[in-house]
């Protein structure tokens, strides 16, 4: 992996260092790309299963791509932006919006919609059809789809052709057919055109095809299985076994159809990330049930709570929408309760009345269904604009600056490392120490400690730890910020540590520690949120500890290192726990190694096989010794007698 990190930073060392820092930072998800050049001009819009690695392709010399345009994007691009989608479909559809939309440079231009297939079913008929078209208009039909391919629409016809019979025939020769056609007679249609026809059973017909296009085929074969054992009970065995095939069919196609919103609603849907104070928001623009774009945001120095920062930021935007010209959906999805819900729907429909349209406007927070899988991938999207297109390496050393002057540092904390205790009623001790250099884990400084002292409490064990640490510290560079997870107690074992170890004042670390929220019995009538005590620093030689603020860069960063540090810690105990379980009884044979264990296993097929062979059987085994033969049958001879 190193060196493909390496092979593809030197393929792109001749684009310019703004550039090529984007490419590196760009998500490996399925999605949609835009190259923009000077003044935000358009040039390309494509699709890819993997964004990172298709973008790069067009800037690196050795990609192959023949097409005449390629060579003159590293010289034109100046931007790119990334929308991440769910798949490829998604994608394909999406990119074919963006390009009618955008119109880009060097795009091959589609002049009309006639890219995608819908299937659409008027249920106000009198006998509805399941018919192809190009095109979803406002006129109270059923539209499904659309279909990335042709082929796809048509199979899906053609099923439902073979298991629901309905008509497929036009309306002009539904008024003047004379007698059935073939379709009647292969049993694929009821032939409404010449025959007397229950007009509730085959609006029942309609109603199965629309379940089945909705994807609802739980609810579709429940039902079906209902009327199938009510017609077995009056003895209408012929229709009974048709339904019974229906059945069948649905069980061995499961089509996974990509719905369009059937009530046409248009709506955004906004995706929140964000890291201490700096945050990203994604707004998905869906409109008539297609996604057709994502506007980013990126917001610096929020320490506001993610429900005030995103009711700030839904009424800047809206304001920016209606100013444009551009009108305001009926529904808005958010990914958290707000406490200003119900003014801003009401502020909003104000808002939709001056552009002259009608309605409520609803803010929802959607819990299941399809709605909350839009509202992950707006998520998705913000965070990976947080990951591409911002300066990581700027917002770390501001956020480094502040954490050194809100916690009186003598420097800037670069290299952190922090160490955390884990352990179940005293035993298996363990000890960890994670490092961060400039905010990101250096995952090759991680050090695991087993504690060796007979004192198994948390503050001998963090001594015991900083001490065997600090031994090292000619090989292990010493931090500019050492993070403890505990209040004074810890702190002070951390302080004696330095002192004992010997390390002159001129060249110790900062020291602090992290005690994690919490909250304290709550007196009967009291407020719990009086008793819940927020994250505190203790600082060395100060009484009182520093409560830093919610949201803020600096508590982002403690408690990052913290948290990591307490996962490593916890991981590593896992695995001990798991060894001690898993023990073998022939881990204290002497002379008895992991190679002899597999074979003596794999030999007499189990343990208790082994303590019962003789010496001469033990020594037959590939890889043993008489010697470790007799150890072997030693061993379990003292223990048999122990166990006496």
């Amino acid at each position: 992996m190193a060196t493909e990190t390496v092979d593809g930073a030197s393929a792109l060392s001749h684009l310019p260092p703004g550039l090529r820092q984007l490419l590196d930072r760009l998500p490996h998800d399925t999605g949609v790309y835009l190259l923009r050049g000077d003044a935000g001009q358009m040039l390309y819009i494509g699709k890819a299963k993997n964004l990172f690695s298709r973008v790069r392709s067009y800037f690196s010399r050795a990609g192959g791509d023949m097409r005449a345009f390629v060579p003159l994007l590293e010289h034109l691009v100046l931007d790119v932006e990334t929308i991440v989608t769910r798949n490829e479909k998604e994608a394909l559809l999406l990119e074919n919006n963006l390009i009618k939309q955008h119109t880009p440079r060097f795009n091959v231009m589609l002049r009309d919609d006639k890219s995608y297939l819908v299937l659409r079913l008027d249920a106000a008929r009198e006998y509805p059809r399941l018919e192809v078209t190009r095109r979803i208009r406002d006129d109270g039909a059923h539209y499904f789809g659309p279909y990335h391919s042709a082929s796809a629409c048509r199979q899906t016809l053609r099923l439902v052709n073979r298991h629901f019979q309905l008509r497929t025939c036009s309306d002009r020769t539904l008024a003047t057919r004379k007698r059935p056609c073939l379709q009647h007679q292969i049993q694929r249609c009821l032939a409404p055109c010449v025959l007397e026809l229950d007009r509730e059973a085959y609006h029942q017909h309609v109603r199965d095809v629309t379940l089945f296009l909705r994807g609802r085929d739980e609810e579709l074969m429940l039902d079906l299985d209902r009327r199938m054992r009510q017609a077995a009970a009056a003895l209408q065995f012929e229709r009974a076994a048709r339904i019974r095939d229906q059945i069948e069919a649905l069980r061995s196609t499961r089509l996974s159809q990509q719905v369009v919103d059937e009530s046409l609603v248009d709506q955004d849907v906004f995706g929140i990330h964000r890291e201490g104070d700096q945050a990203d928001l994604a707004v998905l623009l869906v409109r008539q049930g297609k996604l057709v774009g994502r506007r980013p945001y990126s917001l610096s120095e929020q320490e506001f709570p993610d429900d005030e920062l995103l009711s700030g930021f839904i009424s800047r935007f809206y304001l920016d929408v209606a100013e444009s010209g551009e009108l305001i959906p009926p529904r808005i999805l958010v990914p958290l309760e707000l406490e200003d819900a119900e003014a801003k729907s009401q502020w909003l429909a104000d808002l939709r009345r001056q552009q002259g349209l009608t309605g409520a406007v609803e803010i929802r927070v959607p819990q299941r269904g399809p709605r909350l899988k839009l509202l992950e991938l707006a998520r998705q999207n913000a965070r990976s604009n947080f990951a591409t297109r911002r300066s990581r390496e700027t917002d770390m050393e501001q956020a480094l600056a502040r954490l050194q002057r809100r916690l009186r540092l003598s420097r800037t904390p670069h290299r952190i490392e922090c160490f955390d205790i884990s352990g179940f009623q005293g035993q298996m001790v363990v000890g960890s120490m994670v490092l961060l250099v400039d905010g990101e884990p250096q995952r090759a400084g991680y050090r695991h400690f087993t504690i060796q002292s007979e004192r198994k409490d948390d503050f001998a064990a963090m001594y015991e730890v900083l001490a065997r640490r600090l031994k090292r510290a000619p090989r292990w560079p010493l931090p500019d910020l050492l993070v403890v997870d505990g209040g004074k107690a810890q702190l002070s074992m951390a302080l004696a540590a330095l002192a004992d170890a010997g390390v002159p004042e001129s060249e110790r670390p900062d020291v602090v520690g992290l005690a994690k929220e919490r909250d304290d019995p709550v007196p009967p009538g009291a407020s719990t949120e009086a008793n819940t005590r927020p994250e505190r620093v203790f600082l060395p030689r100060v009484k009182d500890p520093v409560v830093l603020r919610p949201h803020s860069a600096e508590l982002f960063l403690l408690t990052r290192v913290r948290d990591e540090a307490h996962r490593f810690a916890i991981a590593h105990h896992k695995q001990m726990r798991k060894r001690q379980t898993l023990r073998s009884g022939l881990d204290d044979v002497p002379g008895i190694g992991l190679k002899r264990r597999r074979e003596l296993l794999r030999s007499m097929g189990s343990l208790k096989r082994i303590r019962s062979a003789t010496v001469e059987e033990l020594a037959s085994v590939p890889g043993m010794t008489l010697r470790a033969a007799e150890a072997v049958a030693a061993y379990f001879a003292r223990s048999g007698a122990d166990e006496d």
